[in-house]
């Protein structure tokens, strides 16, 4: 299959950690990498053997040869940069979430319609194999009519910056425009939206909380002004709902992982986080005997890797994000997916300060933009 080009926009923690994903791929070629810190970008390049470096995006947007281009910035520059890059001819793979608001999102859904290029957001749980397991058990009717949903993600106490992670831009609405909901729940909302098939919400509530104890001195350096816990409860057409528990930071030894419940079947997905022990599990009554059943997901990964043509674009995101521009398989609806995750966090974020159930009507309708001037 033909190779392609690509361009790499941001080369921080995210922009590293994509380029050591591509690095294991071999369709995809990395030709430059663009970044403000033009020190850190050439010893990057260096390292991936990339020939090109820019310290200006318009100059490696304006390159023909370039077929698509990553963009690896924090939230509030994924909307403009996106939109750019869309608008000169490329293809564009974006960081999750797709950007700090549902309308900024959905400018770039719409530049992307515009224009006729493909928009594709990192939602790394898609790729995962219990959720490719979980799939196909939907698929295949065995959970029968699903009415509930619940997303969880756990971190003990491990806030960006303030707990020693990663830099003080994840800790700003002014850069990130949120916190634990946006950092880590898109991963998880996402998912169970994907399983769902992309229900439509119509009422949301919920709440966030910055409590607990920081470094002092990372607290003033850091400007700390987003949430560590985040809570949420979703309506969606149709009588099913989705329950949201989400943290940086909690008093607790782990929570159980994402379920999915149906007339016929429940499951239950691994949690993403530290200290806890849980794996896939599917519920059901069989003989009118309640079964709990667990399935070596390592070796129906293989067998399907063996039987199931293009099974490796379904890998990582990235590997089907170049897949899809090869044409071997159609492009998963992540920026649909990615939208509706921005709309959730938008209710979520909006009923706190409210103090209310906000209606996803109303959140459609609002022209927020978090979105920084480039």
């Amino acid at each position: 299959m033909r190779k392609i080009r690509i361009g790499v926009i941001g080369v921080g923690q995210i922009g590293k950690s994509h380029l050591q994903n591509y690095a294991s791929i071999p369709d995809a070629e990395i030709v430059a990498v663009c970044d403000v810190n033009e020190q850190e970008a050439r010893r990057v390049a260096e390292q991936y053997n990339i020939p090109s470096v820019y310290t200006d995006y318009r100059e490696m947007l304006s390159r023909d040869d370039i077929e698509a281009v990553d963009v690896c910035l924090h939230n509030n520059f994924h909307a403009p940069m996106t939109i750019a890059a869309l608008e000169a001819g490329k293809h564009v793979y974006c960081e999750k979430p797709i950007a700090g608001t549902y309308f900024d999102g959905k400018r770039m859904v719409e530049a992307a319609k515009e224009t006729g290029k493909m928009l594709h957001i990192q939602l790394a749980t898609l790729y995962r194999k219990e959720t490719k397991a979980a799939k196909a058990l939907i698929d295949g009717g065995k959970l029968g009519n699903i009415y509930h949903a619940r997303s969880t993600g756990f971190r003990r106490r491990n806030r960006p910056f303030v707990d020693g992670y990663g830099t003080k831009f994840f800790t700003k609405k002014e850069t990130a425009t949120g916190g634990a909901l946006i950092d880590m729940g898109v991963y998880h909302i996402a998912q169970m939206l994907y399983l769902l098939d992309l229900p439509t919400p119509t009422r949301i509530s919920g709440k966030v909380y910055q409590e607990m104890d920081m470094d002092p001195r990372r607290r003033e350096e850091s400007g700390f002004d987003v949430e560590e816990l985040a809570l949420g409860f979703v309506k969606f057409k149709n009588n099913l709902t989705l329950d949201i528990i989400e943290s940086w930071s909690v008093h607790l030894g782990g929570f159980e992982g994402p379920s999915i419940l149906g007339s016929k079947g429940g499951i239950r997905l691994p949690v993403f986080g530290e200290g806890t022990q849980n794996q896939f599990s599917f519920h059901s009554t069989i003989g009118d005997m309640d079964m709990d059943s667990t399935v070596n997901l390592d070796l129906t990964d293989y067998r399907w890797h063996n039987l199931r043509e293009n099974e490796d674009a379904y890998d990582s995101s990235q590997h089907h994000w170049i897949a899809a521009l090869q044409g071997r398989v159609e492009l998963l609806p992540t920026a649909d997916i990615a939208l509706q995750t921005m709309l959730i966090s938008d209710g979520i974020y909006l009923s706190d300060k409210r103090g209310e159930e906000v209606s996803a009507e109303e959140l459609a309708n609002l022209k927020t933009s978090t979105s920084v001037t480039i």
